[in-house]
């Protein structure tokens, strides 16, 4: 089990939890090695326990551990440790992709379009090294805080069995391509479906299937259309839809054939949004009977397929058709079988078999001759090894492109970076081990595992071993005599952490210089964790007094008392109703305690009672009411009255808790009244502009409240009409209301607005009826599969908006569905076809000697 505090391989220490998936979990740790924050993904332990599953994770971690590129979370290590199988990689501060789309409910255009192309140049560099994700989906998408997106998990989807599709990754199933969900042959461009559905949920908010369970929803990937991103979102531009639909096509052909291919139009979509370029070619099925291709169209498709679908090896094919051993069947294939014995086989199947059985074939031929030719040494001597014999002949038939081994370059002397980026060119892994080497660079490979030249199998990660002295720290010397702060610097600096002040009298060195340390200055080659104990001088020893009590004593008595013990005083004068001026109310330092001889103690002395005359604040504002009082040793309630006054403004002081003239102590608290104007206010005539009018009502103690409306009769800015918060109309000039009402001013726009209607028919009668309103019509028809002819696919601005009269309003009708192109049959091209039914059957037959070449 996983805890905090853990420590995996004496390297990484566990923090926390920070995430949980359905075959593995998240943990934040520490490096201790490169002393830097990771992130250790550990899998779940019913995936532990399956060896099967153990294997084919710990190749694709690896080969995942080959991928750099800054939209790719990197992979740093992978290793086990008591059947705790865990992979160590970049820790990205952030969230989910899948987060940020439920925190947003739905992101902007080209927010999505730029998330999308940073998806997309992460799974092409995937692809480009033969990996396929097959788990693009939202949860596996990092948005940093420094708005960088990498895509995660590569590799563990490969390693997945058919247990993908079940309870525990009902995320995966929403985002599965349909070849996926039957089990079939996965390629590129089964991440590009998944592109597609991530690209849906970004751009509306939903994905395109839901349902009660991982097997509906798998179906519906299979067998229901996809309802158009614009159906729910209206304004995603048709270039951007037309991507989102070809990425998530049914069939693999029929979407792009490379995500190069999507990108760049990624990149048209973002420079022209409303450009219909994509072209999606539908996959055209028939329910004719069956009937035999021409050998053109045979090779048509082989060429399409070859450029469309990357090149993989047998082993490589094998594992992604679903099976590994020659009598491994998969359920796609039995159903194939039932479906349709009389149908031929499938022909990618046969020539991976074909392809394997030759291998095979080839290396029993091989070893039987080699091992024929060694009892018989036909190899001119002992020393040849078979390694030697199959080296001299390779050169003939296998490129170093397509060699399954790499020559071990010479690392000693390289940085690690060095060394790493050269096995990475040579697609070899790294594994690294730290030592602590003084007088070596740091940093430096010391060794590595093989001899240059070596025949290495790729992906293998060679361990190398690395020059780390950042565990080991000197300590510098000159530090004795200096103040303890300089020391701790200097040691922190050196790289120790652990610095322990401890502080001893001396008489010879001065209060807060270092006295020594241990271990001693100069030491070298300790450990950076070493505790290092500072001794700083407290000075000589101090000698303590008792402080007497001075409470009640004149000042002159108590200051004695004081300087007689050794100790400074300080004099501060306070008023007091209770003790006679001259004599000590309180001191600092309370009697009886000890303190060191030189102490300042404080004594405050009475000055005996005084009282203060109240000012007349009336007539003035809270601000200078406050100052007076202050400035008198007064306090102002923060709290205060209103009443009504005739004779005193708004907002200003009316009343006050003490009169005016009367005797205060100081520090008196003084309440105060302010005036809300006269009880009932003369609405005044108003004119100007809506912030002047807004003022001139404020001013009068009233709460202005302004609509504006719809009035040609009234020129724009003028007041219409004026009434109370129930509808009572006022007349300006006249009219009176309570001092706080609500006063509604209508103002005139001077424009007059309509509405859109709901819009059906044909282009013409749209236009008839926006232009009956006044409006500027632009109609334009377009073809559209599912909104049926007459019915509008968009209107701009939306049916049921005011706008004003002579806007335009954008509108496009659907034609229906675009009518299929008519096909002809080369066959019927001859002139003998054109003839009338009358014709005898036997003269369409064209002679062969008067065919048209």
């Amino acid at each position: 089990m996983i805890s905090t505090g853990m420590l995996l391989s004496d390297r990484y220490e566990i923090l926390e939890k920070i995430g949980s998936g359905g075959m593995s979990d998240v943990y934040k740790a520490k490096c201790h090695k490169l002393n830097r924050l990771v992130a250790v993904k550990v899998l779940k332990q019913e995936y532990s326990t399956d060896k099967n599953f153990v294997s084919k994770f710990w190749a694709e971690a690896q080969s995942a551990a080959g991928l750099v590129h800054s939209n790719i979370v990197n992979v740093y290590d992978v290793g086990n440790e008591q059947d705790i199988y865990y992979i160590v990689m970049e820790l990205v501060e952030g969230i989910t992709l899948k987060k940020y789309i439920e925190k947003k409910g739905k992101l902007e255009v080209r927010e999505s379009i730029g998330i999308a192309m940073q998806v997309c140049q992460g799974i092409e560099a995937a692809h480009e090294q033969k990996i396929i994700h097959r788990d693009i989906k939202p949860q596996n998408i990092m948005i940093s805080k420094d708005g960088k997106v990498k895509v995660t998990d590569f590799g563990i989807a490969r390693a997945a069995t058919t247990q993908t599709i079940s309870s525990n990754a009902m995320g995966s199933v929403h985002y599965i391509s349909p070849e996926q969900a039957r089990g079939g042959y996965c390629d590129e461009r089964s991440d590009i479906y998944s592109m597609g559905i991530v690209m849906y949920e970004m751009l509306t908010g939903q994905v395109p299937f839901e349902g009660e369970s991982t097997v509906q929803v798998a179906l519906m990937h299979i067998q229901t259309e996809m309802v158009p991103p614009t159906m729910h979102e209206p304004t995603i531009p048709v270039s951007l839809e037309k991507i989102i639909l070809k990425c998530t096509q049914k069939k693999p052909e029929a979407r792009y054939a490379s995500v190069a291919a999507l990108l760049a139009d990624l990149r048209r979509a973002l420079m022209t949004p409303d450009e219909d370029f994509v072209k999606i070619v539908p996959v055209v099925t028939s329910n004719d009977p069956t009937r035999v291709m021409s050998n053109e169209e045979v090779e048509q498709i082989k060429n399409e397929t070859r450029a469309a679908v990357p090149a993989v090896d047998e082993e490589e094919e094998a594992y992604l058709m679903g099976y590994e051993e020659e009598d491994e069947v998969t359920e796609a294939e039995d159903d194939d079988e039932d479906e349709d014995e009389d149908e031929e086989s499938n022909p990618t199947f046969e020539k991976v078999i074909t392809g394997i059985s030759i291998g095979v074939a080839i290396l029993i031929v091989i070893l039987a001759v080699w091992i024929l030719g060694r009892a018989l040494n036909l190899f001119g001597g002992d020393e040849t090894t078979p390694s030697e014999t199959i080296t001299t002949e390779a050169p003939e038939t296998t490129t170093e492109e397509d060699s399954k081994t790499a020559k071990m370059p010479y690392l000693v002397g390289m940085t690690l970076g060095e060394a790493e980026a050269l096995l990475t060119e040579r697609q070899l892994g790294i594994s690294v081990e730290y030592v602590a080497a003084p007088g070596e660079e740091e940093g430096i490979v010391l060794s590595q595992e093989f001899e240059e030249g070596a025949d290495v199998n790729k992906h293998y990660r060679v361990s190398v071993v690395v020059c780390d002295n950042s565990g080991i720290a000197d300590i510098p010397m000159d530090l004795v005599g200096s103040s303890y702060e300089a020391v701790r610097k200097a040691l922190l600096n050196a790289g120790f952490s652990k610095i322990q002040k401890i502080e001893e009298y001396d008489d010879d060195v001065e209060e807060g210089l270092v006295i020594a340390l241990e271990p001693e200055e100069g030491t070298v080659g300790l450990e950076k964790d070493t505790v290092i104990e500072v001794i700083v001088s407290k000075g000589p020893e101090v000698i303590l007094v008792v402080v007497p009590n001075v409470e009640g004593d004149a000042q002159v008595n108590a200051e004695g008392a004081l300087k007689q013990k050794g100790l400074k005083v300080k004099v501060e004068l306070a008023y007091s109703d209770t003790v006679e001026a001259g004599f000590v109310i309180s001191q600092s330092v309370r009697a009886g305690r000890e303190i060191e001889i030189g102490t300042t103690v404080t004594i405050v002395v009475s000055q005996g009672t005084d009282k203060i005359t109240v000012p007349d604040l009336e007539g003035m504002t809270v601000k200078e009411a406050a100052k007076a009082l202050e400035e008198l040793g007064l306090r102002l309630d923060s709290t205060y009255e209103e009443g009504f006054s005739d004779t005193v403004a708004i907002g200003l002081v009316m009343g006050q808790s003490a009169e005016a003239e009367s005797l205060v102590e100081a520090g008196t608290v003084i309440k105060i009244t302010l005036s809300k104007g006269p009880e009932n206010v003369v609405v005044p005539k108003l004119t100007g502009t809506e912030a002047e009018i807004r003022a001139a009502l404020e001013a009068l103690g009233l709460v202005p409240e302004i609509v504006i409306v719809n009035d040609p009769m009234t020129a724009a800015g003028q007041v219409v009409r004026v009434t109370t918060e129930n509808g009572t109309e006022l007349v300006l000039g006249t009219s009176t209301v309570p001092a706080g009402a609500k006063v509604i001013v209508y103002i005139s726009s001077g424009k007059e607005m309509v509405t859109i209607p709901n819009l059906r028919g044909t282009k013409a009668e749209i236009e008839a009826a926006l232009t009956a309103l006044g409006l500027v019509p632009r109609v334009t028809e377009d073809y559209n599969d599912t909104v049926p002819a007459g019915e509008v696919i968009s209107c701009n601005p939306g049916m049921g908006t005011s706008v004003e009269k002579g806007s335009t309003v954008t509108v496009v009708v659907s034609k229906g569905a675009e009518p299929e192109p008519e096909t002809t049959e080369p066959e019927t091209t001859e002139p003998e076809t054109t003839e009338p039914e009358t014709t005898e059957p036997e003269t369409t037959e064209p002679e062969p000697e008067t065919t048209e070449p």
